[in-house]
């Protein structure tokens, strides 16, 4: 096998996996279907990994063998295999340091992180907590194994094909009161057994792939019942004075690389003016272009609230 079939196979895989094979593509498919030279796809059914169902003046039809198959079910298995041998085995005592308090939560999410199976969190609360900066946290230390959503931008297509293709092994929604009903109720299948079905003309997913949701909602009562009962829920208390000037103040040296001067300028000037935190980080990102005493007018408005 030359450098590249591989890839060539796998894509041909995920095309054959989208459609219908038995019924649109029962004469097979054509290099205009995978996008791929016909001249490889002679060298691959040379050597073993096409069958040719059809062939006439003006069509060739291809569908993959069963070695191909197996090669590339081989293939799947070793990098899955690759990929979890990455999981940190033991989490830096630094995750979630960035985080004021909550220390109960930030062990249950250590365990759950660490667990061998899923167990699915929810993070809820009232907005301008802590409950997104836990998800940064994880995503930052498992990279490419967590996808990040947020449940207001999120589509069917997106959220499964998202999945199907990367094959995550921790799955971040942000803002899942706000998601559609056909995306939470593709989660049930995920969250249950790691199953991802898609039954759809011309586009066809069934594929099985544990994985982790850590997820955080302001507002609860948009989840369905079956949805609510397959995670355990955990609710954030507002910080008081003392503890959000703090997040404040590592989150801009933390995450937006603020000296510690200029952090503690803008958490003191936001104080009395707003308990969100995402309030902070425009201030820290427009300030360098007006200043933030002009940030803070330009983006709050009136005068600051009496203690």
């Amino acid at each position: 096998m030359k450098e590249g079939d591989m890839e060539f196979l796998t894509e041909i895989a995920q095309f054959e996996a989208s459609v219908d094979m038995e019924k649109e593509y029962r004469i097979g498919w054509s290099w205009r279907h995978v996008r791929i030279w016909p001249a490889t796809l002679s060298r691959l059914f040379k050597d073993g990994y096409l069958d040719n169902v059809f062939r006439s003046n003006s069509f060739t039809g291809y569908k993959l063998t069963e070695k191909a198959k197996a090669l590339i079910s081989t293939q799947k298995q070793e990098t899955s295999t690759e990929t979890q041998s990455v999981v940190p085995l033991n989490l830096s005592d630094d995750l979630f340091r960035d985080i004021i308090g909550h220390e109960d939560i930030k062990d249950l999410l250590k365990a759950t992180l660490l667990a061998e199976k899923p167990v699915h969190v929810m993070l809820t609360g009232p907005p301008a907590l802590a409950k997104t900066l836990f998800l940064w946290d994880i995503e930052q230390i498992f990279g490419k194994q967590a996808i990040w959503l947020v449940g207001s931008a999120t589509s069917k297509a997106g959220l499964w094909d998202l999945v199907a293709e990367r094959e995550p092994k921790i799955l971040l929604i942000d803002e899942m009161d706000k998601m559609n009903a056909v995306d939470m109720a593709a989660l049930l299948t995920m969250m249950e057994g790691g199953r991802l079905v898609r039954a759809k003309r011309g586009r066809e997913l069934d594929i099985n792939n544990p994985l982790k949701v850590i997820a955080a909602s302001n507002r609860l009562e948009k989840l369905s019942p079956e949805l609510r009962s397959r995670f355990a829920i955990r609710r954030l208390n507002p910080y008081n004075r003392s503890e959000f000037l703090t997040v404040v103040k590592g989150v801009l040296v933390s995450k937006e690389g603020l000296s510690d001067d200029l952090a503690e300028e803008i958490a003191r000037k936001l104080d009395g003016r707003s308990q969100d935190v995402r309030d902070a980080i425009r201030i820290a990102r427009l300030a360098p272009q007006v200043g933030v005493d002009k940030t803070i007018s330009l983006l709050l408005g009136g005068e600051k609230n009496a203690n």
